[in-house]
């Protein structure tokens, strides 16, 4: 491609681009949701959240289902002031008791609630809640409810795997990761650092 046919072009894309970007002018907190069957959802989230602190925002986590394991983004997040709430059973199928599983879903929900509820909060993460809606630990009407009243500015990320269609339907920014291969099913032992 010549130096003038690749200058024109670039500028079609620039174009482009500069409309898109005036067309875009609502500010206002979005509501993301990372699911599918792919690895990467939560550390998506944390991405972001790290974003958010570097820019000076207040960030809020609740995490579902991963209980005491270490969690390297909670050792680099909570003391640069990230609230970090996590539901005290740990994985589900480890606990295999739906009355407790549930009742600790309800507490740790209720940091969540209050997380929502928060004009001072910039982002929330709301690591795993899919699966707690699922499994009806939660009633998705609360979840839907607590999404839409929370303050206008407000971001919230929520992950996990099959995400109910009415919280995609409210979302702003749905990401779907599919698994294309990965490194446990070849017997790759799970790695702090990389994998959580």
């Amino acid at each position: 491609m010549s130096d003038e046919r690749y200058r024109e072009r670039q500028q079609r894309v620039k174009e482009k681009v500069d409309a898109r970007v005036a067309a875009a002018q609502d500010e206002r907190g979005v509501l993301m949701v990372f699911t599918g069957n792919g690895k990467g959802k939560t550390t998506a989230a944390f991405g972001t959240a790290t974003r958010a602190v570097g820019h000076g925002k207040k960030v809020g986590v609740v995490q579902f289902i991963k209980g005491d394991w270490p969690n390297g983004e909670r050792n680099l997040l909570e003391p640069h002031g990230v609230e970090f709430q996590v539901m005290a059973t740990g994985f589900t199928w480890d606990t295999q008791n739906r009355e407790s599983d549930t009742a600790a879903c309800l507490a740790v929900w209720q940091h969540g609630k209050r997380m929502l509820a928060d004009p001072d909060l910039d982002l929330v993460v709301l690591d795993e809640l899919t699966y707690m809606v699922a499994y009806d630990y939660l009633p998705l009407e609360e979840v839907l409810t607590a999404l839409k009243n929370r303050p206008a500015q407000q971001s919230v990320i929520i992950t996990g795997r099959g995400c109910h269609r009415e919280i995609t339907e409210l979302a702003d920014t749905v990401s779907e990761l599919r698994p294309v291969k990965h490194a446990f099913d070849a017997g790759v032992k799970a790695q702090p650092g990389i994998d959580y």
